[in-house]
């Protein structure tokens, strides 16, 4: 908790004018309120002294307290506005930052992880801590010089009432420190399974379709009830414990009071240490005064060790370690060849489970490598060790003659144009969409592009054509129209090497022909890479591979591999063409 506070403070430092204006309101606002105590004391005993002296300074002192209760209100709610502004910005850098650093994490990172889960993290776990920081801001610098001058204050008033204080007020430390000790974990596990809750609602609203069809609407129910009472469950052990600190704290502030009172009545009584009525009631204010940033910390406990759980899932983000690139060289696509060479590649998701061993290819300038095998049979883990999205366990990988990690990373996937069965596309206009891998690209490459992949002639027919919104907030479309646009966003970045994933997956026949046209233009000169169920689509490839278990079972052509003996590509082919 404490490293966890540490690791947070530098994102409140950042905004030292705020800081330093709100400690000086704090200030302020603290010695109006212990002035209106003493004010207040000092009234009492003009009010109950000789009749002579009842009234004569009760107007200048009643007029000390208004000026000092305005003072009071004013900086408090400047304070509170600054405390705001302080805590939300911090978060705001702390988000920030975080997202950042995501974007710089490994796909290896997101395979392993639930999206909704991350998103909580980015979202509920940082709300959680600005509402924290503010309510700790709010009493912060004023309490704290609350709680020294009224110490002062007490002190000069009476010693032995004092250290009756202090006996209290080391009682709460003590619960609070019980209770911050027991049930930190219980938070911590709360906020996870918060974060389970969101990455459940995330699958299930985000394949509507599939739960519909699959009927999987009382099942993912039943999966939601589960992972709710788990949720009821966890928070009621976290919030138990915690929710007791505020009662007790009470309780033994309460007490606190009845000893100031039988102590300083018999004070009083006795005639000993100057006790007066009004000092009683001033250091029974200035004893609640004392008492009160603490009554108020444990009151938020339970919001505090949820934003420091909140924070701990934020700072597991932010220390994992980026991706690594290694590579110095810039690599320039206009000169690039496209000369691929794996050698003796060997790779295993899992240490214990190899599933590429002893891989070897070479792919030569602007050919097309069609890779073809059993679903795992490694087709896509060859596409991600191509585009570094995974690093290889053994052997080498050759760009052109060079390591693929003697290149810089950026420049390096630079290079590369990917089409992938499943689309994505970001809520916003079709136009900057298509431009996302191009943002300088003309407005006339674009409908090239557009046409070329088949798609323009539709989006011609839209209400605002290229500027229509798309997405979440605009126009909904088929999944064959999202892919088509993936495909024209490609065509217009006009990468020197291609991978193409069931690119054509989504479409009707008739328009993957016309794709499939458009694809060979556009690959002429290029090297690419198509991974295919459908073997219609890369009859025309330079080379075919049949791939079984992270191996390479035959390489050819589609006619050398159909006049071999016993060819597993002649028997997916057959399935396929023959026995329909």
């Amino acid at each position: 908790m404490k490293q966890t506070i540490q690791r947070f403070l530098p994102y409140l430092v950042k905004y030292p004018i705020e800081m330093i204006a709100a400690l000086i309101l704090g200030i302020i606002g603290g010695i109006a309120s212990v002035t209106i105590t003493y004010y207040t004391g000092k009234a009492i005993d003009t009010l109950i002294g000789p009749h002579q002296v009842k009234f004569s300074n009760l107007f200048s002192i009643l007029t000390i307290l208004l000026i000092t209760l305005l003072v009071t209100v004013i900086s408090q709610w400047i304070v509170q506005r600054l405390g705001n502004n302080m805590s939300y910005k911090a978060v705001a850098t702390l988000r920030k930052e975080t997202f950042t650093h995501l974007n710089q994490l490994s796909i290896q990172f997101y395979d392993q992880s639930a999206k909704g889960d991350l998103i909580s993290r980015l979202t509920n776990d940082l709300d959680v801590t600005a509402e924290a920081s503010v309510a700790v801001f709010q009493n912060l610098f004023s309490g704290m010089t609350i709680v020294i001058i009224s110490l002062f204050s007490m002190l000069r008033l009476n010693i032995p009432l004092t250290f009756t204080v202090l006996i209290m007020t080391g009682c709460m430390f003590l619960v609070m420190w019980f209770v911050a000790k027991n049930s930190q974990e219980r938070f911590q596990a709360q906020q996870q399974i918060v974060g389970d809750i969101s990455s459940f609602i995330s699958e299930i609203v985000g394949n509507q379709r599939l739960v519909k069809t699959f009927q999987y609407e009382e099942k993912s129910e039943e999966r939601f009830d589960k992972l709710n009472q788990q949720l009821f469950v966890e928070g009621q052990k976290a919030q138990f414990i915690s929710s007791l600190t505020n009662p007790v704290s009470r309780f033994i502030d309460h007490l606190g009071y009845i000893s100031i009172g039988v102590l300083g009545g018999y004070l009083f009584l006795l005639n000993k240490g100057n006790v007066t009525i009004g000092m009683i009631s001033s250091f029974t204010i200035y004893a609640s005064q004392f008492s009160k940033p603490f009554i108020e910390l444990s009151g938020i406990i339970t919001q505090i060790q949820t934003a420091l759980a909140g924070l701990n899932r934020v700072f597991y983000i932010l220390d994992k370690p980026i991706e690594k690139d290694t590579g110095y060289l810039p690599l320039d696509k206009e000169t690039l060849q496209g000369h691929i060479v794996f050698d003796q590649v060997d790779f295993a998701y899992e240490s214990n489970q190899p599933l590429i061993e002893n891989f070897s290819l070479q792919a030569n300038p602007g050919e097309t490598i069609a890779i073809v095998g059993k679903t795992g049979a490694g087709k896509s883990t060859i596409v991600n060790l191509l585009m570094r999205f995974y690093p290889i366990n053994e052997g080498t990988i050759k760009l052109d003659g060079l390591s693929i990690y003697d290149y810089s990373l950026d420049s390096y996937r630079q290079a590369f144009g990917m089409v992938l069965q499943d689309t994505w596309l970001f809520d916003g206009s079709i136009k900057a969409n298509l431009l996302y891998g191009n943002p300088q690209a003309s407005e006339k490459d674009m409908i090239q592009a557009a046409k070329e992949a088949k798609i323009h002639s539709f989006i011609q027919k839209l209400p605002e054509g290229y500027e229509t919104q798309i997405g979440s907030q605009g126009l909904s479309i088929s999944e064959g129209q999202q892919q088509l646009l993936t495909i024209a966003r490609v065509m217009l970045a006009s990468p020197p090497i291609l991978i193409l994933d069931e690119a054509t997956s989504s479409v009707d026949t008739l328009t993957e022909k016309m794709i499939q046209e458009a694809f060979s233009a556009i690959m002429t000169g290029k090297t690419s890479f198509v991974i295919a169920h459908r073997l219609a689509t890369i009859q025309e490839a330079d080379k075919i591979i049949v791939m079984e278990h992270g191996h390479i079972l035959e390489i050819g052509t589609h006619q050398e591999l159909l006049q071999r003996e016993n060819s597993a590509y002649k028997d997916i082919y057959e399935a396929q063409f023959l026995h329909t």
